[in-house]
């Protein structure tokens, strides 16, 4: 069993394709060769956009005009009705964009999507970096069971791992190598980790692609917490045969498994208002929707020719490598001639939110400098113009909360100056005064329809579920999806300042030219101490002190007015506190608020997933182990890890880390004796060379070494 175990290798035969770097500016390639003839759908669903859009901000634009005075404008009054205008066309265009998805959520007559029998396997892959690798594990094994049942032989998994700490990296291997076979006849489950991270998940992906891509016509590329069930896998490679011009399918991930108070407000509103925004999205995008980085099938080829990235210049935040690939990728498909489609009727793609508003600030502070380096790609030739209002709405999703703060600012200033500065009536040689006017009846009229445009996709979202029977009754039934709309509008108002300012400092940061790194997301419940959440919330608290003893001062009706930022502000210490943990802010679930569908009648994908996760207690997998001791402890594990190392570069680069694990190893006489003196750096040495690899063999019980089989398994 054990020679089995080391002869086995976690990877199937190399099948390459080049896949060429790609500039900036480049001259697009032919679409109509590829695309199928113009949409009148589409056209028509853009222009209600584009109409809607402009003609808001236009009435919006006049009417504070108005407002702010009806003889002149000057001053800090002319920068608060430019900021005013550009927030309220945001707000337009998603409420434009909102009210289309409803429309085609209610429309009667729905399109049926061609479908066509494949031919060939499709890999799916699964990017991992520093994971729960039992989590995953469960994950895979639930949609391998399925995939078996109804459609053995069709796919094929392959577990990319980028994970960099020693300790995870045995851990996976540990928690997947019971898992890999190459059974071609059922569903093979194949694992690499690379040694050298570069370009993060977008480097994984195409180093699998110029590797292994040639095998396989199509990849689907999940997340590490992506869970999709086989009619949804087999359905987008049908999709994607029945449509040669296609490049790239996204699915829309569905929320699944919160089990915190923030996680399950985004819970809920993805279930209940995101269908709203999908079907509005998916509407305008037509063949030019864009890429979210998983719960996607993309044709593997066109990848290959299409998406090889370019370097920016200059140096991170805005030079270097593409961090936020997805959007890039979709944009290189499109300018190659290939569709890229938002199909939202597939069900059963599902992923996790992240638990805590820490840790949505966390991942915020890596997709806002991703964004803003879309910048560069905005004005280049060859993209579509859906493309480049895709990059547009990526970037102005965290310049809006400058825009707003800013917004708010200088409402204060003007507040400020009506307050202290003594008008001048005669600034202007004239026979007659200027008077300062403000109309407060218009002013009261645009703040009603600006919370109208902002609450309206909440509404929709409402109504859709309550003409649907089926699905009201899935949120709980009528009263309770009402109250959980009310319930997740009032905690969203509380948390929406908390988070404008924190967009705002991330895009400060990143303008400062700080690099935000690579950190894995969080998976667990999010719990944070007092002190944490003192510590991220400490300026915003003073801030919304600020804000509401200004307010005061100056006047009761400003305090009123601003009373719904400066409230979220003051209380942000203990919304965060609340927001992460199983067991704080939980009480919504127990009153049946903000339940999702799949909480009652969860699809089977789910139920498989839940039923492999419960099974992991049953592995003896000890997660206190460190990396080597791990390895000292298990043979099969050891020489399986030895059999999967490529051999030593010859003359390789002077290493200070290998220099010194090498020392260690030889002058150690037990494994705890080396463990003490070795760093992480000198322990990563160890698991990433072969001759140090092989030099553990000492730490093996001498019954479990194969020191007379490592020549015979190539080993030596």
């Amino acid at each position: 069993m054990l020679k089995d175990s080391v002869a086995k290798q976690a990877l199937p035969k190399l099948s390459p394709l080049t896949m060429p770097r790609h500039t900036v500016d480049e001259e697009p390639q032919a679409r109509k060769s590829r695309l199928q003839s113009f949409a009148v759908t589409t056209f028509l669903a853009r222009l209600f956009v584009l109409i809607g859009t402009l003609g808001l901000s236009w009435y919006g634009a006049t009417e504070m005009y108005d407002v702010l005075n009806t003889n002149a404008i000057a001053g800090l009054q002319w920068a608060f009705w430019i900021l005013f205008c550009i927030n309220f066309t945001w707000i337009s265009f998603a409420f434009s964009q909102a009210t289309l998805g409803l429309i085609f959520q209610i429309w009667p007559f729905s399109k049926t999507r061609k479908e066509q029998e494949v031919d060939g396997v499709t890999a799916i892959l699964l990017p991992v970096y520093n994971e729960d690798p039992l989590r995953i594990r469960a994950n895979i094994q639930a949609m391998h069971e399925d995939l078996v049942k109804q459609a053995s032989g069709k796919f094929a998994f392959f577990i990319l791992s980028d994970t960099n700490r020693a300790d995870a990296w045995i851990a996976e291997e540990q928690a997947f190598r019971t898992l890999l076979n190459e059974d071609d006849s059922a569903c093979p489950i194949y694992y690499r980790r690379r040694y050298n991270n570069a370009e993060r998940k977008a480097g994984n992906i195409a180093e699998w692609v110029t590797g292994y891509g040639g095998d396989y016509e199509c990849m689907i590329v999940l997340d590490a917490d992506s869970l999709m069930g086989a009619e949804c896998l087999i359905s987008l490679t049908r999709r994607m045969a029945a449509e040669p011009g296609l490049g790239l399918i996204q699915t829309l991930p569905t929320i699944i498994r919160a089990n915190t108070l923030y996680s399950r407000i985004q819970q809920f509103a993805n279930h209940c208002f995101g269908p709203i925004y999908a079907s509005g999205l998916a509407a305008w995008h037509g063949y030019s929707s864009n890429f979210w980085g998983h719960n996607a099938i993309i044709r593997t080829k066109a990848f290959a020719d299409a998406c090889g990235l370019p370097v920016l210049e200059g140096k991170a935040p805005f030079g270097g490598h593409v961090m936020s690939h997805d959007f890039m990728e979709a944009a290189l498909l499109r300018r190659a001639g290939w569709g890229v489609r938002f199909d939202t009727d597939l069900k059963a793609s599902y992923e996790e939110a992240p638990p805590s508003l820490v840790d949505v600030i966390v991942r915020d502070r890596r997709w806002c400098q991703g964004n803003l380096q879309h910048k560069a790609f905005v004005f280049a030739r060859g993209f579509h113009f859906a493309t480049r209002l895709h990059l547009m709405s990526g970037i102005m999703s965290y310049l809006s909360a400058v825009f707003w703060l800013l917004l708010i600012v200088v409402g204060f200033a003007l507040a400020v100056q009506a307050y202290f500065v003594r008008p001048e009536y005669f600034a202007n040689p004239s026979l007659f005064p200027t008077w300062p006017v403000f109309d407060f009846e218009k002013a009261r009229s645009l703040f009603i329809l600006s919370m109208a445009l902002v609450l309206a996709p909440k509404v929709y979202g409402w109504l859709a579920a309550m003409l649907n029977f089926r699905r009201c009754m899935q949120f709980g039934g009528p009263i309770l999806l009402t109250l959980s709309t009310l319930v997740e509008t009032v905690l969203s108002a509380l948390y929406a300042p908390i988070l404008m300012l924190s967009q705002f400092q991330v895009v400060y940061d990143v303008f400062k030219g700080r690099d935000s790194g690579w950190k894995p997301q969080s998976r667990d419940d999010g719990a944070t101490s007092w002190k944490v959440a003192a510590r991220a919330h400490c300026s915003h608290t003073l801030l919304g002190f600020g804000l509401a003893g200004g307010a005061l001062f100056l006047s009761d009706e400003l305090f009123y007015w601003s009373l719904p930022i400066s409230f979220g502000l003051i209380l942000s210490i203990p919304l965060s506190w609340i927001s992460g943990g199983a067991k704080r802010g939980n009480v919504i679930h127990y009153l049946g608020l903000m339940r999702a569908p799949e909480e009652k009648r969860p699809h089977p994908i789910i139920v498989m997933q839940s039923r492999h996760d419960e099974a992991q207690s049953e592995l003896a997998f000890d997660d206190t182990l460190s990396s080597l001791k791990r390895l000292s402890s298990d043979a099969a594990l050891f020489y399986w890890h030895l059999a999967q190392m490529p051999e030593d570069e010859p003359n390789k680069e002077f290493s200070r880390d290998w220099i010194c694990a090498e020392w260690q190893i030889i002058n150690s006489e037990n494994i705890q004796s080396l463990l003490d003196h070795l760093n992480e750096k000198e322990c990563l040495a160890i698991l990433q060379h072969r001759e140090l690899m092989a030099a553990m063999e000492k730490y093996l019980p001498e019954d479990k070494q194969l020191s007379e089989q490592t020549e015979e398994f190539g080993l030596a």
